[in-house]
């Protein structure tokens, strides 16, 4: 697999690089997606409420890129550890899918916020499920688009902390969504004055590495300059960790590097 460090910073697995992954599905609808018109106006108009008119963190395109690219990267990461995804074996999809319906929730699951803000996971399944009968039509038949259908839209309702995911890949991407954290997810809101807790928690978290864990498949580490970064740790990111059904198999490590101040967080691990 090849590797790459996304825009946030952090190394992941570039999912869009050649033979990222065994089978050419996923990679044929990340370019489909890419070169959607539709997808691309959603992704740009979709930020307008979040950031201009609420002063919330990023939720437009560059926020897609790496929760996707961060999604892959989980799957990859939890596949190699020998992690058995249920969503798509248990609607009679082939193990191909499996990337295939996490990319696309990864990519679809904040446009409803093109509505609103508040409440956006459940604008997002009418809108995405619009657009999933047209971008699914050219890889599946009726009954598999079917299928395929229901197991994004559930991926993208249960990104929200108030659903619960019953598929391990809705659990990688309500993961992913909360691991787009540093400093450049708040850079529009801050510099436009915005000093919420989310934005300023942002501003403080400095980098985000995934890799293979010893005693996990997957190891996250978390580098923070100060304690404000506890709350995208401990409330934000541990939210989604709880009931997405990886709990045993990623690990959690954020450390406070600033050792120019008294260091009232030093480690946190989940």
């Amino acid at each position: 697999m090849s590797e790459t460090d996304d825009e946030a910073g952090g190394r992941v697995y570039d999912p869009q690089a050649d033979h990222a992954f065994p089978d050419e599905r996923v990679n044929d609808v990340l370019k489909m997606l890419a070169d959607d018109e539709e997808v691309t106006a959603y992704l740009e108009a979709q930020n307008v409420n979040p950031v201009a008119r609420k002063r919330y963190n990023d939720h437009g395109t560059k926020h897609i890129n790496i929760v996707r690219n961060r999604a892959l990267c989980l799957y990859n990461l939890l596949k190699r550890g020998g992690v058995e995804f249920n969503g798509a074996a248990q609607q009679g999809l082939e193990e191909a899918d499996e990337a295939v319906i996490v990319a696309l929730a990864a990519t679809l699951h904040d446009i409803g916020h093109v509505v609103h803000r508040d409440d956006h996971p459940y604008y997002s399944i009418p809108l995405a499920a619009d657009l999933l009968d047209r971008l699914l039509e050219d890889y599946y038949d009726i009954g598999e688009r079917v299928r395929m259908k229901g197991e994004v839209l559930h991926a993208i309702l249960c990104h929200h902390t108030e659903e619960e995911p019953l598929t391990l890949e809705a659990g990688v991407v309500r993961i992913a969504d909360a691991l787009d954290m540093e400093r450049g997810r708040s850079r529009i809101p801050y510099e436009q004055g915005g000093r919420g807790i989310n934005t300023v928690s942002s501003q403080a978290i400095e980098t985000v590495v995934l890799s293979s864990g010893e005693d996990y498949p997957v190891l996250v580490e978390i580098e923070m300059n100060n304690a404000a970064g506890v709350y995208q740790v401990d409330n934000l990111l541990k939210a989604k960790l709880t009931d997405s059904g990886l709990e045993e198999s990623i690990r959690i490590v954020a450390l406070n590097n600033n050792e120019d101040s008294d260091r009232i967080v030093e480690r946190i691990e989940l």
